[in-house]
């Protein structure tokens, strides 16, 4: 990590615009309308969690003894950085969901020592999010600059910026598990498409292990997943003017073996009555019944490759955890 710079130097290197949405992407009144009110089994896409509270407590969660996703991957990225930058050389870093850009600390850490002066674009939907944590980058890093991208990549990416130089692009998290197969594969066609021949994708991806383990990893004994989940009922109450009482909720992770994933649900405790303000809409739930909140798909090393091929994309080198606890991809176009 290089001395900080202050002052105008610092603020000069830290850019942020905004990128319009390539398609329509649906609001919280249309999904709780089509997940809620209108189908059962009953469900909402898991990018609502993600309030202030929901971000500090997703953030507690990567520090709890049974989450070890994060630690994995920053273990991997610690371990392999140096090779990653010294293979790609890239000139743009482009991040997606970047959040708190923590683990990425690891290829910034790495160009400094290999003198690969990246220009990083983290993008995510929060802008106070990505330009408090690029001012801590420009400052700790005095060749940085970050140019943050506010928007949703579930829009598409048609309206990013083109890169003409070398970039490799990030996608952390294991997050590519929150996608069905079908939204998957349109995903990583459509980043694979906007890849020129010498671009990259540093992809990382939880692997499937010991069922034991990945349920005790979305059921810390601290209740910190649990918070988390219910969490996404707060946000339903203020933004729809919903009366939600979480406490008449409980958090319920699951291992499903047939799809390879965890399943998370909030469970009814009793049968009750919920209104939506916002939505004119009572619904009605049985005690039990429950509301799908997110999917996290585990994956085999051939189904990852699988993926990629079938997206466009070559697996170019492997990083493994030991054990195959956990992969990180350098993928480029097929």
């Amino acid at each position: 990590m290089n001395t900080a710079t202050d002052g105008p130097q610092a603020a000069e290197r830290l850019e942020c615009r905004t990128i319009p949405p390539a398609r329509p992407v649906s609001t919280l009144e249309e999904d709780a309308l089509a997940g809620l009110v209108n189908s059962r089994p009953r469900s909402l896409p898991p990018k609502y969690f993600y309030d202030a509270r929901g971000s500090d407590l997703f953030d507690r969660i990567c520090d709890t003894p049974e989450y070890y996703p994060t630690r994995v991957e920053d273990a991997l990225l610690r371990r392999h950085a140096a090779h990653i930058v010294d293979t790609v050389h890239p000139f743009h870093i482009v991040e997606l969901g970047a959040g708190t850009s923590r683990k990425t600390r690891r290829l910034f850490d790495a160009c400094a020592a290999a003198g690969c002066r990246s220009v990083y674009a983290p993008f995510d939907v929060c802008r106070e999010v990505m330009l408090e944590h690029g001012q801590g980058l420009v400052a700790d890093y005095d060749w940085l600059t970050v140019n943050a991208l506010v928007g949703d990549y579930h829009a598409g990416l048609d309206h990013l910026p083109a890169f003409a130089e070398t970039t490799l692009y990030v996608f952390l998290g294991g997050t590519i598990g929150n996608f069905s197969h079908d939204e998957a594969v349109a995903f990583l066609t459509d980043l694979a498409a906007r890849m020129k021949p010498a671009d990259r994708l540093l992809l990382g991806a939880d692997r499937f292990k010991d069922p034991a383990r990945l349920h005790a990893a979305y059921n810390d004994a601290a209740g910190v997943t649990a918070a988390f989940n219910l969490n996404l009922l707060n946000v339903l109450n203020r933004e729809l003017e919903a009366d939600f009482d979480p406490a008449a909720f409980a958090h319920h992770a699951c291992f499903n073996p047939f799809k390879r994933r965890i399943e998370m649900y909030l469970a009814s405790l009793r049968p009750q009555q919920v209104h939506l303000g916002r939505l004119e809409h009572v619904i009605e739930f049985d005690e039990g019944e429950a509301i799908l909140t997110e999917i996290s798909r585990k994956f085999t090393y051939p189904a990852l490759v699988a993926l990629l091929e079938e997206s466009g994309l070559a697996v170019l080198t492997p990083y493994e955890a030991d054990g195959g606890d956990y992969s990180l991809i350098l993928a480029g176009r097929g």
